[in-house]
């Protein structure tokens, strides 16, 4: 796994090993569907997705996909998010199970909302 920081999403997904690798491309692929909109950054050293502000990030372990979508909906996807490992703003999706796709797209589109909707608020 790398230990420079990558230039971009692509060339930080290249730099994992297979099974990481293939998670980290479909946690991109279901992002990217949530939020099309968003545009995609290296920020914090991890892949990020921008939109009215940082949307949310996600990186690769070795023993886990880790999901970085704030506190917020760690709150409101709580009973769902039960089974996996969370700590303020972050969940751990393990390397030896599927991703929740479903759940993911609730949450990113849960962010999209939220982002535009402070954005908008903050044009009042």
């Amino acid at each position: 796994m790398k230990t420079k920081i990558a230039g971009d999403i692509d060339e930080y997904i290249d730099g994992f090993p297979a099974p990481v690798h293939e998670l980290l491309k479909q946690m991109r692929s279901v992002i990217s569907k949530a939020a099309p909109a968003a545009t995609e950054k290296i920020s914090y050293a991890i892949p990020t997705f921008c939109l009215e502000g940082n949307l949310v990030h996600f990186a690769g372990y070795k023993n886990h996909i880790g999901f970085y979508p704030g506190a917020a909906p760690l709150v409101i996807f709580k009973k769902e998010l039960s089974v996996y490992k969370t700590a303020k703003g972050s969940v751990q999706f393990p390397l030896d199970k599927k991703l929740p796709v479903a759940l993911i797209n609730r949450i990113v589109k849960y962010r999209v909302k939220a982002n535009l909707e402070k954005a908008r608020l903050k044009k009042k």
